[in-house]
């Protein structure tokens, strides 16, 4: 096993690596606007997962996942040549789900935005439903 350190900072080089490629060297017409948000190595170096978000419609994530899948190889070979690895790792592509949990946040946030102004709404003009000192009796008011 290799410690955690060496994995997260190969897994930052693979990375860059692959950004600089799919951005100046890949050509493929299927590839979309990529951006590469993590890459995750196994705890012996073996395997990189890479994430990844596309911007665009669902055709155009789908034409992209097939690019990244026919650029696999060149991109590996790159990896393999400039991080000087005794074992170039086999890449997986995973399509990161970050645009779509953070849309999900963001309309849960809205809802409790809009109940705490309903809730704030229906504070602003209500009473007491016993009148203002519900605690007040008969007796307290003897001893006065």
């Amino acid at each position: 096993m290799v410690d955690a350190a060496r994995a997260r900072k190969l897994g930052d080089r693979i990375r860059v690596i692959v950004a600089e490629m799919l951005e100046t060297r890949v050509k493929d017409p299927r590839l979309g606007f990529v951006t590469v948000t993590d890459v995750r190595m196994t705890g012996d170096l073996q395997q990189a997962e890479i994430f990844y978000t596309v911007y665009g419609t669902d055709e155009e994530r789908a034409a992209t996942a097939a690019a990244l899948e026919s650029a696999k190889g060149v991109l590996r070979s790159e990896v393999g040549r400039q991080t000087g690895v005794r074992h170039t790792p086999t890449l997986t592509f995973t399509a990161d789900a970050i645009p779509e949990n953070a849309k999900h946040i963001e309309d849960l946030l809205a809802r409790a935005a809009a109940a705490d102004a309903e809730v704030s709404r229906v504070a602003a003009g209500a009473t007491y439903a016993a009148g203002p000192d519900a605690y007040r009796t008969k007796d307290d008011e003897d001893a006065e």
